[in-house]
């Protein structure tokens, strides 16, 4: 099971900690410099603001928005901006390409999304794992985590007590 492998990785990796409800990684790219951050849960940060001059074509605020947030025995995802009612929306699992998908009957929204936590550790998706409601033109669907994952945080958790936090500022922390 790669479990162990992809925990051995983040012990031996270079951490750095910020409180707050992101978790994004980044990593190397091929020449050694350090790549884009890569967000897995929570909101991503909002873009600068630019001047009125210069944002000449600028995305809908009524475009949907895929974020995930997490709980302590599922995994979350929430889409605002889904003005359609609950009956309107179908979620299923597509066991052969490992990702989640979200369709309307009035074929107004379809999207696909993977559950990276589950390809980590080489576990099969599971239909009954998928719930889903609907308020407040938000969409939250929720999948029950696996024992394997729980175990699996229980452990990060430990490991992640020990990284010096940083409570305020955008750089860097140092580890020792």
């Amino acid at each position: 099971m790669a479990a162990p492998n992809w925990l051995e990785q983040l012990r031996a990796a270079r951490k750095t900690a910020l409180l707050g409800d992101v978790r994004k990684w980044r990593e190397k790219n091929t020449l050694g410099a350090c790549g884009n951050w890569q967000i897995e849960v929570g909101e991503p940060d909002l873009p600068a603001v630019r001047a009125l001059d210069q944002e000449l074509i600028k995305e809908s605020s009524t475009n949907p928005i895929l974020m995930r947030k997490d709980t302590k025995n599922s995994f979350q995802w929430r889409i605002r901006n889904l003005p359609y009612p609950k009956d309107v929306y179908s979620v299923s699992v597509e066991k052969d390409q490992r990702c989640c998908v979200i369709h309307t009957s009035n074929k107004k929204y379809y999207k696909k999304f993977s559950i990276p936590d589950l390809d980590r550790f080489q576990l099969p998706l599971d239909i009954n794992a998928l719930s889903f409601t609907h308020s407040n033109n938000t969409l939250i669907i929720t999948y029950q985590k696996p024992t394997e994952v729980l175990a699996a945080e229980e452990e990060l958790l430990k490991e992640l007590k020990k990284i010096k936090v940083a409570n305020d500022g955008d750089g860097e922390c140092k580890t020792q």
